[in-house]
């Protein structure tokens, strides 16, 4: 893996071991959340049960992207967690998944800034490649993404190249590290990459007293504490 891939990992991992395993209903970007007040409307959306991940089976999306835009948002968010040897990248873990349904629901606000963000960043890479952000190699993807958090990307107004940029980050995280029944986190990948061990039925006298990383198995989430009590 190149060292540029190991960069964006390690800063992923440093800020998911703050709150690695928080609900996926925390606050989102404020910056983006005050462009949405200003920008949108409030969305008159059924939101659709978390629980329901049919249309997973259909790539991991269907509840809000199109293919287009699910393509996009699969490759920006590859970039952002890229896979390593033994190590399932965003697209495997399914982070894709979780932004669909979340954008579906809990943060339908977000849509329009979403339609609007994903149109830019295809203008940008049309300017600047003459062609579309998933048709660039990997190395013009993370120039572009380093051109958007550096504010330096042009044909985005709103949301702000920054704005975007952080906030898909920051759902790519939620995707990441998020309890699996919101979407993401598939099998648990995203925990155990920052050896985080989810609810577990018994910590010992040992367990809270060792220095170590914890790693028994299995991880439990909410999805299987659910399916007990079913």
């Amino acid at each position: 893996m190149k060292k540029h891939d190991e960069g964006r990992r390690a800063f992923l991992v440093g800020a998911a071991v703050v709150g690695a395993g928080a609900a996926a209903g925390a606050a989102l970007v404020p910056e983006a959340n005050a462009e949405s007040r200003q920008r949108t409307a409030a969305a008159k959306i059924v939101v659709a049960p978390v629980e329901n991940h049919s249309h997973a089976a259909s790539g991991g999306h269907g509840a809000f992207f199109n293919d287009d835009d699910a393509a996009t948002v699969t490759a920006f968010t590859e970039r952002l967690w890229p896979a390593a040897p033994g190590k399932p990248g965003a697209t495997e873990i399914g982070v894709l998944n979780y932004i669909d349904l979340a954008l579906a629901g809990a943060y339908a606000e977000h849509q329009d800034f979403y339609r609007r963000g994903l149109t830019a960043l295809d203008a940008y890479c049309r300017k600047s490649y003459q062609q579309p952000f998933v048709a660039l190699n990997a190395n013009q993807q993370d120039a572009v993404i380093t051109a958007m958090e550096k504010g330096e990307a042009s044909e985005f107004t709103w949301p702000s190249a920054v704005a975007f940029f952080n906030t898909v980050r920051t759902h790519t995280m939620e995707g990441l590290f998020a309890d699996p029944i919101y979407g993401g986190n598939k099998d648990f990948a995203g925990w155990r990459q920052v050896s985080f061990p989810g609810a577990q039925p018994l910590f010992t006298a040992e367990d809270m007293q060792s220095r170590q990383a914890f790693t028994r198995l299995p991880a439990k989430g909410l999805q299987a504490q659910a399916s007990r009590r079913g």
